[in-house]
């Protein structure tokens, strides 16, 4: 406890609080804070900045702390069994050998517990999205309805999103923890749509990217109709892009497989009215006979005459 306050003392000079800096990553899971809420800057245009500090936010309890302790001690003990053990806990010739792998499937509650949804209400818009089981619990249906009218908040001048991402893994101490992909070349889903539009987002580490909010991503385009769709996505197909602004083509996917933080997916096509997309499992695929490396068209900056 001294060395707890201790740290919330030393971290605030000449007035400005640098916990979010501080706190998150040695005592965060000790000190109940919540990590999205310190490290999020996004303000609502047109709301007031939030005058109290995120550290007077903190709930400090010494029994708590003790309980977390040893639950975080667990997790730190499984994690080095499994990094002994071999690549993600598994023996390393079956690693090697494996060819399919089913990342995600929607059977029950505690499958869409492991995704979030959200939708440009967050900044003011009027889309509606909603994630539940399908019919006799054998898929997640993602439905709602997309409204492209922009907030009158004066600053915002689009608006009509809705997406569904899964949640980062998180290891011992809210350690980062990333999908290794490199075994493998293609996503492969069984997915039945309404014949909208639905962009693919494979999510990266900031820290490996020069921009923050770099993405990797492919446009799904669903036929509709009763039947359901599998759809293999080689890694070769997505583009980087960033803030929305397609990157040059410099950058192909296979590079950064063993650094994904998540997957998700985007509605944005620009048409109101309903949508909605049943997904029934998520899976990774190596196809031997896919060699693409990448798809689209590189140039030289500079060829020599």
């Amino acid at each position: 406890m001294a060395l707890t306050m201790m740290l919330l003392n030393s971290s605030c000079l000449r007035g400005r609080c640098c916990t979010n800096k501080v706190l998150p990553p040695l005592l965060g899971p000790l000190l109940n804070v919540c990590p999205t809420r310190l490290y999020s800057s996004y303000r609502r245009p047109g709301s007031q900045p939030e005058k109290k500090p995120s550290w007077k936010n903190i709930d400090l309890s010494f029994k708590k702390s003790i309980e977390v302790l040893k639950t975080q001690l667990n997790l730190l003990k499984e994690d080095t069994k499994d990094h002994l053990r071999g690549p993600e806990g598994r023996p390393f010739s079956q690693y090697l050998l494996e060819q399919t792998r089913v990342l995600w499937e929607f059977r029950s509650q505690e499958d869409l517990n492991k995704w979030v949804i959200s939708s440009d209400v967050e900044i003011g818009g009027k889309s509606e999205v909603y994630l539940k089981l399908g019919r006799n619990n054998q898929a997640a249906l993602l439905y709602g309805t997309l409204n492209t009218e922009a907030p009158r908040d004066g600053e915002t001048k689009y608006s009509g999103y809705c997406c569904m991402r899964a949640k980062p893994l998180v290891g011992s101490f809210a350690r980062k923890k990333y999908y290794d992909w490199s075994s493998f070349n293609s996503l492969y889903l069984r997915v039945r749509g309404d014949g909208r539009p639905w962009m693919v987002n494979i999510y990266t580490d900031p820290y490996f990217s020069h921009h923050k909010d770099d993405l990797y991503n492919y446009f799904m385009f669903t036929r509709g109709g009763p039947y359901w769709e599998e759809i293999k996505i080689p890694f070769s197909k997505f583009f980087l892009s960033s803030r929305g602004r397609v990157q040059d083509s410099q950058h192909p996917i296979w590079l950064d497989k063993a650094s994904f933080l998540t997957l998700g997916f985007t509605i944005g096509d620009k048409v109101d009215g309903p949508f909605q997309l049943e997904i029934d499992f998520i899976g990774l695929l190596n196809d031997r006979a896919h060699t693409e490396e990448f798809a689209y068209e590189t140039y030289e900056k500079n060829p020599r005459v």
